[in-house]
């Protein structure tokens, strides 16, 4: 993947964790020049960035790698945070219904995991589904990366 991909450093303030935090993600490199990359990562915590966003890095000398300057060009992707709020459930269960509609995700630890929606997915059928289990306090939901196609989504219904 080195070939291909930079380790990109991020720093944002997320609201989740209530503090400015470091996080690194694969981007492939569409122009290593003008240090132009594609997310090519699940983003834990939101910064306002998705998969397959183009972005601007520059390497920085403090921090040995590359450092995320701005985003370029939305994908139209979304990023979704799911925490679980009722002890022992199996998170693989939301995991599992969301991946069946085309909705892939990475845990971050048993009560935390973020979730890709590919602009192809219609987002008001994925948060119909998050409905579900937030109503009944098995889960809380954040939005922290809600692209315009799924805002749009979520109008028609």
């Amino acid at each position: 993947m080195a070939e291909t991909h930079k380790k990109i450093l991020f720093k944002y303030y997320s609201t989740y964790l209530e503090e400015i935090v470091s996080e690194t993600m694969w981007g492939e490199i569409v122009d290593l020049e003008k240090g132009y990359f594609k997310l090519d990562n699940i983003p834990f915590f939101g910064p306002f960035i998705a998969t397959d966003d183009i972005f601007r890095a520059e390497y920085d000398e403090n921090e040995k790698c590359f450092f995320h300057k701005e985003t370029l060009q939305h994908s139209g992707n979304s990023i979704i945070q799911v925490l679980i709020l009722e002890e022992g459930f199996d998170k693989e269960i939301i995991r599992e219904k969301l991946k069946s509609i085309n909705c892939v995700s990475e845990a971050l630890n048993d009560t935390f995991f973020a979730v890709e929606v590919i602009k192809d997915v219609d987002y008001a059928v994925v948060k119909r589904l998050l409905n579900e289990y937030e109503s009944l306090s098995i889960i809380e939901v954040a939005e922290p990366c809600l692209s315009e196609k799924h805002k749009t989504d979520l109008l028609k219904n």
